[in-house]
């Protein structure tokens, strides 16, 4: 009885360790076919999307300032520089053009 379970375990430890490779290669290839960027995209993104970034920078920025009292009397004011001003400005400036 031990035997065969004994069997059985290598078999599938075998059969797993063949496997693994396999998904971790298909795994590549799909993260190699997202990275490639479409020139529609791209263009979508340079006339559409980083002004509307950069607007949202400018708003946030603002929102920041005028929000930045209340921000300190609450012991926040990084967590709402990070989110008004911060994720804005890398939106629109730090991330490849065309990715999303």
């Amino acid at each position: 009885m031990y035997k065969i379970l004994k069997k059985c375990v290598v078999l599938i430890t075998i059969a797993v360790l063949f496997v693994i490779p396999l998904g971790s290669e298909a795994l590549a290839r799909t993260e190699m076919k997202q990275s490639q960027t479409d020139a529609g995209a791209m263009v979508a993104d340079f006339v559409l999307l980083r002004p509307l970034g950069f607007v949202a920078l400018v708003t946030g920025f603002t929102c920041f300032v005028l929000s930045s009292p209340f921000s300190a009397l609450g012991g926040n004011i990084h967590t709402a520089w990070d989110k008004m001003a911060v994720g804005p400005a890398q939106f629109t400036f730090a991330r490849p053009l065309g990715v999303f």
